[in-house]
This record gives structure tokens, C-alpha cells and sequence, in this order.
């Protein structure tokens, strides 16, 4: 009946996406309006695919190589020593007087068909050199003969000004490994972790099945690598995320965080006005394919394959799997604000609306004083449901609300206006930071729609956050949106001395819509038990945050170590004091090397790294001999990183092996052991892609303090981290509270105290400090006043300076005693 009561209610007023139309005006202008947007971007479309098809050739090249013939033949030589004039005998015969046009028509179709054997060349070239990774597998600072080389043709291949996805049919394959040195692998990363008893088990069962199953598994696998375009990743999505019937909340989404220090302007419509402008200035780059691809090195690219799901995409649930629905435009965004949503269009005829005129729509959502409905308020809670539960409610909403539904789904993205203020703050900087992080991770469980790609959330101070599903790419793509977004609305589009948006507001704009949810009242039970559901599961997730600022990146590469493996060595020091053993560590890589690549694990708890960590903890060892046995640990974890990026990891090659066996139904009791596996230690870093877009010497405030996601497993910590700048390193933990054996600020007083401990190696004198601290003698830092600088709240609004407030404290002043490397060091953690 819902049909019917909307259709009662409906006012004729044609309102089109953010700017009122003229009743007046025929309603075929409308018409003709509205293909012409259709059009323009369906041509686009094809324009970008065509040109990023035929890369690293033009058309221009095309008409060069038609001209060249043309004129070669016009002086009677041909190039095609024959071809042409077969061609002109297949054409048909329309007479004499028209020879010249059966001459160009030889000569386009020759030259199309040379031209397209050159692009296929070209990019058969690119894909082979695109396979080498020799570069990747070289000391750091050092370049060999052949990588030069390499660097030399891929530059030459590579053509100029590529577009975002340019590179993607020149992408290589990810390799298959081989079965056998991928269990060899497996075998030494549960060693540390294992005892003599245990590990002897599961050498026998990996033996079985290298003897029984293996070589049939890897055969259907071989098939796939061949066939498929990656043979884990579109599992890996499948089976990981979308077949995952647990609530996405803390379980499948993560979190990316604002500025540290200052938020541009206190006004929160004003913040979402220049945001959601800007997110949506890059999606229009993105459609354009303006963006450029990511070159390590300014040369080798990686996969852009998931940037095509960023904007207008939602994860839909079903009974038994999910999927992801992607639409290729959206004009509007969704607004939830106090229970209550609204659709808020984003476009009018003229393009897309200034940060103004957004923060005008905004603030009337905020100023509109009608309540949310019954049972409306809660609403959100379905989405971080159990994933059958809210499928089976979702047809029944469907039912009733397919409209309202729609406008949700069908949005670019999902702004969350909170009603609460969030950030940093001087009265109680470890607690506000930790709460900060805990209103975007998981919030109060109906404040944001979890199935929506990404949610923005605008707190009522100004300060912003993202809350990100994961199915559907990892946070490297994200992380480069964000970048892109705060250094556009800060220093680009900017604000006023009053905080608003630049620009004036636009009397003619309509209300916001507000959308009707005509809620049956069987679904009244399930959205009181979701919200329950979703109370007591962000009631339990511990979130601490603290930023390091003792020392940065900097120091590190000083001491010729890589900044990514000297942190990971500290975490596992760190949680061997929390926990008194060590466990299996998740480290997340990218493959991006290869044509739809999404991740790989590094088992960075290795043989090496717990015996850095016993001589660390043993009195008897001296510093010489602890710093020689990190140096050891740190490359054995960038050889297992560089395997990992390279295609040689171990995980999802098992994973994948899992899969076919459990397709053909082979019971391997090899495999069923390495996924029942918990990983009590989930790590990653967060990369800093575009450092031209931010000047952390001269405004070291205006500089992104990273994201964190859930732990992996019920005792478990989730340990994420950003180098910010080069001096400062920012921690998200976060863990269960319902667990006895974990608490995140615990852990982050051990990693602030390994990190010291650990730097202290490579100072003369530092030795007994080190002990001390240990020991107890010297507790170490609270993590809370690390934080270290004093904080404008609301940050100067009209342009982007500096917070008047000092630079991080230091209380541990750091140089090693080891001369500067002659170049930088390659990171290879992206």
C-alpha cells in the first residue's frame, strides 16, 4: 500500500537534482536537458576508454601513420608492398571517378590494420617488461646494470601524460608459485609460534598433502591463472567479504581520520560543504580519468582497477551472499542528521554546485527542526546487522519504502551530519583522540549507512572522518581520495574569516528533500534487535590512538633501516611484553604489481624477529648484539615483503587452494588447519601517496593522522600506523574489551616504550636506559602527553596557516651514530 499513500501524497513540483525548475518551461527542454548530461558523459566514456585502449599510442599516431601511406603512395612507392592493392580488389567497383576514394579507404584500412598490430606490439612489450622485478629484489641504494636498463625501455614503452587506467592492459598476470616452496614458506612462518610437538603435526599433514592433493589443486589453479585476470582476487572478494555473513560494523569497514591539530573552520556545514565538493571534483577527474596512475619509482605502475568503485556504489546484502551494485552516475548525496533523511542534490543544469551552495543545503538540514519518525531514528542499525538478517528485512523495506531505499543506495556517497562534537582536545587529549576514533569505527551504531562505499562523517565542531566498507578495494585507494580531499577543500577551495564556504548562497535552491520510510510494522522487532546488536558490539570495541612524536622516518633512515620493518619489529617487542608469547602477525602488502591485485599477508612474526626480541628482553646481551640481530630480523622482513609484492606470498595462494579443494570437495585436513588460524597481531600501515599536496615543514598541522580498523580476532589487537611527516608516527589500536588478555592503551604504552628501546641501539651510552625502562626502574612516556602541541579547535578559517601552538615535544633526542646514506631509501610499504 505504500504505492498508493505516496501517490496520495505527492505534490507536483517538478524539482530537478539542486536547482528548482521552471514550471514555465516546456517539459521537452527538460527532456533535452537531461539526454545532453547523458550523452556528454556516455561519450566521454568511450572517448577515455578509447584513448586509454591504444595507449601508449595516440590517435594522432593513427592519423600520422594514414598520412605517411597516403603520401607515400601519392609519389608512387608502396609501403605495403602489395596489400593495398589486394584491399582495393575486395573493395567494390563504384567507377572511375571514384578511384581516389578506393585509394584512401586502402590506405585507412591498411594503416589500421598496421597501427593496431604496433599497439599490441607495444603492449606485449610493456606487459614484459612490466614482469621484471629484479628492481624490486636489489639492495636498498643500489641499482644494478640491467635495472638501469630496464628503467631505460619501460620509459621508452611507457609513452606520455597516461591516464589512469592507461597501464591496465599492459599489466602482467599475478604468478602462480609454486605449490611446493609455497608450503616450505608456510612451515617456517609457524615455527616461531609453534612447539616441537605441534609444528611435527603440521609438517605431517603438509606432507600429505603434497603427496595426495597438490599437484590437482595447483593444475585447476594453473587453468585459472591463465584464463581468469588474477586468479585470487575476484575469490578473495567473493568469499572474504561478500559471502561473509557477519555484520560489517568493526568487522568489514575501517576508518580514516581529519587533520590532527585543527579543523579548517568550526562550522559543520560550512566543512561539509567544501568536502562533499570536493570528493565530487574528484569523482569528476576520476570519470575523466584525469587522475594519474600510481608509478613507483616514476615509472613501474600499479593495478587502478579499484578506483572504478569509489563513488555510487553500495554492497547490497543477500540471504547468502552479497553483491556489490555500482552505478556509473549518481547526482545527489544522502544525508542522515538526527534520525532523519534527506537527498540532497549535487548538480544543477549549469554543473556541479559550489561549496556554498552545498553548505546552504546542509545547514537547512541542520536548522530543519521536524523529528525523525518512529523507529526512523534507528533505522542505519539494519545495516550493521548480521548480513542474512538485514537481507531478509531489506525486502520487506523494499516493499514499503523503495523509493526512500533507492535514494540511499543510489546516492554518490552517504554523509552522516553528527550531532556531537569530535577531535582533539586540551583538556583530555589521550581520551578525546580515543573517542574520536571510536565515533568513526563504529559510533553509536545507527548513524551511518555501513553498505555505502564510504559514509562522511561531519561532527559538529568541523571536524570530518571516513568510514569505509571494504569489499570492494583496499585503503590505498581511499587513502589517496581522502588526501586529495583534504588538501582541496583546505588549501584550495578554503573558507572565509566567518568559517563559511567562499562564494555567496543561492535563495533559488529548493529545501533538501526529505525522504519518507514507510515502515511496516513487522520490521519494528528487527530494527530494535539490530540496534542492539549494534549497541553492544561498538559498547565492546577498545579504540586508543596516540601519536609518537619522540622521533619520525627520518631517524630511521638514518640508521639505513626501512622505516616499515623497524616498526614492525618494535610491534612484535611490544606485544611479547603485553602478552608474554608470540603469535601469527598479519601485515598487509599490496599486488598491485599485477592486473586486479588486492593484497597479500606478510608473516612478519619470523624465526628472526623473535630472536631480536629474547636478546632484547635477555640482561646478558649487549646492545652490538641486539642492533646485529635487528639489522638480521629487518631484512628477513623486507624479503618477505618484496615476495609479497612480487606474487610469491603464501596466504592467498593457500587461500586459493582452499577454494578448489572445497569446490571439488576434497577434504584436505592440511588446508582446514592453516584457516583455522587466528591472527591475534593484525597490522598496516597507512602510505602517504601525494606529499605534494601537503607542506609539513612549513604547516606541519594540515597533514592527514591516518585511519584503524577492528581487531582480526576476539584476544586480538589491530594495529594500524601513518608517518606523518618525518618526524611523528600515529598509532591506531584497537582491540575487544570483553577480552581479558588485551587493552589497547596497554599495548600502545609497550610500542611507545619498544620504539625507545629499540632506537637506544643505535646510541652510545643509551644501554642502561634501555635496561631501566624495562626493568621498571623508569616507566617510560604516557602516551597522552607524547601528543605534545599545544591547538587552535577551530584552526584558522580564511587561509591555512600554522596552529600557534609549539612543535612536538621531543624527550628523547635521537642521532645515530652512523653517517647518512648517500640517497634516500626506497619504501617499499605502499
Amino acid at each position: 500500500m505504500a504505492e498508493a499513500r505516496q501517490a496520495v501524497g505527492f505534490r507536483f513540483s517538478l524539482v530537478s537534482d539542486g536547482a528548482e525548475a521552471d514550471l514555465g518551461a516546456p517539459v521537452l527542454q527538460e527532456i533535452y536537458f537531461s539526454g545532453l548530461r547523458s550523452w556528454k558523459r556516455r561519450l566521454s566514456r568511450f572517448s577515455n576508454d578509447f584513448v586509454t585502449g591504444v595507449y601508449p599510442a595516440s590517435p594522432l599516431s593513427w592519423l600520422f601513420l594514414f598520412s605517411t601511406i597516403q603520401l607515400a603512395w601519392f609519389l608512387q612507392l608502396d609501403p605495403s608492398l602489395g596489400l593495398m592493392e589486394k584491399i582495393k580488389e575486395l573493395l567494390p567497383d563504384w567507377g572511375g571517378q571514384h578511384h581516389g576514394l578506393r585509394v584512401a579507404l586502402a590506405a585507412a584500412l591498411f594503416a589500421s590494420c598496421l597501427w593496431g598490430a604496433l599497439i599490441f606490439t607495444l603492449h606485449v612489450a610493456l606487459k614484459l617488461l612490466l614482469s621484471y622485478h629484479g628492481w624490486l629484489l636489489e639492495p636498498h641504494g643500489t641499482m644494478s646494470s640491467p635495472t638501469k636498463t630496464w628503467l631505460a625501455l619501460v620509459r621508452i614503452f611507457s609513452g606520455r601524460s597516461p591516464m589512469l587506467f592507461s597501464y591496465q592492459r599492459s599489466l602482467p598476470r599475478q604468478p602462480l608459485p609454486p605449490v611446493r616452496e609455497t608450503v616450505r614458506k608456510y612451515l617456517e612462518s609457524v615455527r616461531p609460534v609453534l612447539s616441537d610437538e605441534d609444528f611435527d603435526w603440521t609438517a605431517a599433514l603438509a606432507q600429505d598433502f603434497l603427496r595426495l592433493q597438490a599437484s590437482l589443486l595447483q593444475w585447476y589453479l594453473w587453468l585459472k591463472s591463465w584464463w581468469a585476470a588474477n586468479y585470487v582476487s575476484d575469490w578473495w572478494e567473493e568469499f572474504v567479504y561478500l559471502r561473509s555473513r557477519n555484520s560489517l560494523m568493526v568487522n568489514s569497514n575501517y576508518y580514516m581520520m581529519d587533520f590532527l591539530y585543527v579543523p579548517p573552520t568550526p562550522l559543520q556545514a560550512a566543512r561539509a560543504g567544501n568536502a562533499v565538493h570536493a570528493l565530487l571534483l574528484y569523482r569528476h577527474r576520476l570519470n575523466r580519468q584525469e587522475i594519474p596512475p600510481t608509478l613507483l619509482m616514476g615509472t613501474r605502475p600499479l593495478c587502478s582497477a579499484q578506483y572504478e568503485k569509489l563513488f555510487n556504489t553500495t554492497r547490497v546484502p543477500g540471504v547468502q551472499r552479497d553483491h556489490i551494485r555500482h552505478l556509473h552516475d549518481s547526482r545527489h548525496v544522502a544525508v542522515l542528521h538526527r534520525g532523519r533523511f534527506f537527498r540532497v542534490g549535487t548538480h544543477s543544469r549549469h554543473g556541479l554546485l559550489p561549496p556554498r551552495a552545498l553548505e546552504q543545503q546542509f545547514q537547512r538540514i541542520l536548522d530543519d527542526p521536524s523529528p525523525a519518525c518512529p523507529q526512523e531514528e534507528h533505522l542505519a542499525a539494519l545495516t550493521a546487522a548480521p548480513r542474512d538478517t538485514w537481507a531478509q528485512v531489506r525486502k520487506s523495506l523494499r516493499a514499503g519504502a523503495a523509493a526512500a531505499l533507492e535514494a540511499v543506495e543510489g546516492a554518490a556517497f552517504f554523509v552522516s551530519l553528527d550531532p556531537e562534537p569530535a577531535g582533539l582536545t586540551k583538556e583530555d587529549p589521550a581520551a578525546s583522540l580515543d573517542a574520536y576514533a571510536h565515533a568513526l569505527l563504529a559510533g553509536r551504531g545507527h548513524d551511518r549507512w555501513f553498505d555505502k562505499s564510504f559514509t562522511l562523517l561531519v561532527f559538529s565542531n568541523g571536524k570530518l572522518g571516513l568510514c569505509v566498507e571494504h569489499s570492494w578495494a583496499d585503503c590505498p585507494v581511499l587513502g589517496h581520495m581522502w588526501e586529495f580531499t583534504l588538501a582541496t577543500e583546505c588549501f584550495q577551495l578554503g573558507y572565509l574569516t566567518d568559517g563559511h564556504c567562499k562564494g555567496h548562497p543561492d535563495p533559488t535552491l529548493p529545501q533538501p528533500q526529505r525522504l519518507i520510510w514507510d515502515l511496516p510494522e513487522k520490521i519494528h522487532l528487527s530494527i530494535s534487535l539490530a540496534l542492539r546488536g549494534a549497541t553492544t558490539l561498538s559498547g565492546n570495541i577498545d579504540c586508543h590512538v596516540f601519536p609518537f612524536s619522540h622521533f619520525g622516518k627520518s631517524f630511521i633512515k638514518r640508521c639505513h633501516l626501512s622505516p616499515d620493518s623497524f616498526i614492525q619489529m618494535a610491534l612484535q617487542l611490544a606485544h611479547f611484553r603485553d602478552r608474554g608469547q608470540f603469535c601469527l602477525t598479519y601485515e598487509s602488502a599490496m599486488t598491485r604489481l599485477f592486473l586486479e591485485g588486492r593484497t597479500e599477508t606478510v608473516r612478519s612474526c619470523t624465526r628472526e624477529a623473535c630472536n631480536f626480541v629474547r636478546a632484547m628482553e635477555d640482561e646478558k646481551e649487549t646492545d652490538p648484539q641486539c642492533l646485529a640481530l635487528l639489522r638480521v630480523a629487518v631484512d628477513k622482513h623486507q624479503s618477505l615483503l618484496k615476495a609479497a609484492m612480487t606474487g610469491q606470498g603464501v596466504d592467498r595462494h593457500l587461500f586459493a587452494l582452499y577454494i578448489v579443494s572445497r569446490f571439488l570437495r576434497l577434504q584436505s585436513p592440511f588446508l582446514a588447519q592453516v584457516h583455522s588460524e587466528q591472527w591475534q597481531l593484525a597490522t598496516s600501515q597507512i602510505p602517504v601517496q601525494q606529499p605534494q599536496l601537503f607542506d609539513v615543514h612549513n604547516y606541519p598541522d594540515y597533514v592527514s593522522s591516518g585511519g584503524g580498523f577492528g581487531p582480526a580476532d576476539e584476544h586480538g589487537y589491530g594495529v594500524s600506523y601513518i608517518f606523518m611527516g618525518d618526524d611523528m608516527i600515529t598509532f591506531h589500536i584497537s582491540s575487544k574489551k570483553s577480552s581479558a588478555k588485551t587493552d589497547s592503551h596497554r599495548l600502545g604504552q609497550r610500542i611507545e616504550d619498544a620504539l625507545l628501546d629499540v632506537a637506544s641501539l643505535f646510541q652510545a651510552g643509551q644501554t642502561h636506559r634501555r635496561r631501566r625502562r624495562r626493568s621498571g626502574e623508569n616507566p617510560g612516556h604516557s602516551t597522552s602527553l607524547s601528543i605534545g602541541r599545544t591547538f587552535s579547535e577551530s584552526g584558522p578559517p580564511a587561509s591555512v596557516t600554522p596552529s600557534d601552538g609549539c612543535s612536538p615535544a621531543h624527550t628523547l633526542t635521537l642521532e645515530p651514530q652512523l653517517p647518512s646514506p648517500a640517497k634516500p631509501l626506497l619504501d617499499f610499504r605502499l
